[in-house]
């Protein structure tokens, strides 16, 4: 994708979703939906894959991740403390990138399919970051904490561990990042683009 930015657009386009994402991140942790909160916070890292390639959207992952392990290191997310606790490595590992490749998958996307089609481009990017970051804290959970989820699985009632993450930790709030971002990527690119033409 040809990005026609100033170096200046860059750096003041970056700073502001920087904000987004932590005043999203920080909003969005009290919406709770189940144990978990859904990742508001997707939506200014996604747009800024989109506008700004590959590496703003792993910044922006990346500063999403810092806030959401700040939170798991300072208690107030209940289920990363405890996993923290358990095993401080494979949290950090999992928290860090779950974020920052779901910034980088954004902008790749768009890098490989714009040419052929911006509107399918960024339709992509909405859907890859969800999923990467969902799948990865998945993948993460499922190899690292595998006794620890079978155990909180049962006590909800589950019959494994493998289904307790798929519709316990995750299900509705995979459900809402998806057509969150799905809905408000396009129209605010979209937004973007035409305030952008008319300057």
């Amino acid at each position: 994708m040809n990005r026609k930015f100033t170096k200046t657009q860059r750096l003041v386009g970056t700073a502001v979703l920087v904000a987004l994402v932590i005043v999203l991140q920080t909003i969005g942790s009290g919406i709770r939906l189940g144990p978990f909160t859904p990742t508001l916070s997707l939506v200014p890292i996604i747009i800024g894959a989109i506008l700004f390639g590959p590496l703003t959207g792993g910044v922006l992952g990346l500063v999403f991740s810092i806030i959401v392990l700040v939170s798991v290191v300072s208690g107030a997310d209940a289920g990363g403390a405890i996993m923290f606790a358990q095993n401080p490595a494979a949290t950090v590992s999992i928290v860090l990138l779950k974020g920052t490749v779901a910034g980088l998958i954004s902008g790749l996307a768009v890098d490989k399919l714009s040419s052929k089609s911006m509107t399918g481009a960024v339709a992509v990017a909405a859907v890859a970051a969800p999923i990467c970051n969902t799948g990865i804290f998945c993948i993460g959970v499922l190899i690292f904490f595998y006794d620890l989820i079978s155990s909180w699985g049962q006590a909800a009632g589950f019959e494994s561990a493998f289904v307790y993450v798929i519709m316990g930790l995750i299900g509705v709030n995979f459900l809402v990042e998806l057509i969150l971002d799905l809905v408000l990527v396009p129209v605010i690119v979209r937004v973007i683009n035409a305030v952008r033409r008319s300057s």
